[in-house]
């Protein structure tokens, strides 16, 4: 049986003043149904140029090569038509920043229920009950009084509730999560990760904290410089890493571990 998703060769560049970046380089990842897998870095090792090539979002300059597998199909071959058609519904994408992401003028309701009358056609109540069912799903208490307010009058944790209600919408077969618990305090990454495992779907989890992944993630990959180093499952990245790169990103989990005891 195919991989749900499966990337083979990716390699993103960034052609620039005639200077080539290259953001990604031959990167392999797959990711069966049902599972929760981590990929785990410094910042700009190109982890977010990797999610962004999966939905095919990356603009020019930029240029991607290799393939991305969606259920035995490549999709960068698609039409944008198509691509259209999987964004939303069949992969979605949380991002880093929830109130980056979410319309300052919209209250949080509507943003929401935008999304069931696009694609599903739903009327204006209808869809409305939908976002209020969805806020009540992510544990947004007083979800019919909360989605009648605005993205400011919501925490940061709360935001990124709401950001994965909308994610989540259409009940994808993929949920991208590009580092959603980096701006939030340790109890709301905690809450976070709860309800991330509450929704049972298949999900890569973004992120460049390791101690996250590794409690979140069965399995996960290790970027460095745009470069896969090391795949693994959670327990083999965590207790015997082989690459030097991933063996000084555990030697940093273990230290902090032993300062937060230690206090």
């Amino acid at each position: 049986m195919a991989n749900l998703l499966d990337i083979k060769k990716l390699s993103v560049h960034f052609n620039s003043h005639e200077k080539i970046v290259k953001a990604v380089e031959n990167a392999d990842l797959y990711i069966n149904e049902g599972e929760i897998v981590g990929l785990v870095g410094e910042s700009g090792c190109g982890k977010s140029t990797i999610a962004l090539s999966i939905l095919r979002l990356i603009e020019l300059p930029g240029k991607i090569y290799g393939e991305v597998k969606w259920q035995g199909k490549n999709i960068l071959n698609s039409s944008e038509a198509e691509m259209q058609s999987i964004r939303g519904r069949e992969i979605s994408m949380v991002f880093q920043d929830p109130f980056s992401s979410l319309n300052p003028v919209l209250r949080v309701g509507e943003q929401i229920s935008e999304v069931f009358k696009i694609h599903k056609g739903m009327s204006r109540r209808e869809s409305w009950k939908k976002a209020v069912e969805l806020l009540d799903l992510v544990h947004i208490k007083e979800p019919g009084l909360r989605a009648k307010d605005y993205p400011h009058q919501f925490s940061g944790g709360m935001r990124q509730r709401v950001s994965v209600a909308m994610a989540y919408a259409l009940s994808p077969k993929l949920l991208i999560a590009d580092e959603p618990t980096t701006a939030l305090d340790v109890t709301m990454q905690k809450a976070i990760l709860e309800l991330l495992r509450e929704l049972k779907t298949t999900i890569l989890f973004i992120s460049h904290n390791l101690a996250i992944v590794s409690s979140l993630c069965s399995r996960i990959y290790v970027m460095q410089s745009g470069r896969m180093v090391e795949e693994g499952t959670s327990s083999q990245i965590m207790n015997e890493p082989k690459d030097p790169y991933t063996q000084k990103l555990v030697n940093a989990c273990k230290e902090m571990s032993l300062e937060v005891n230690r206090s």
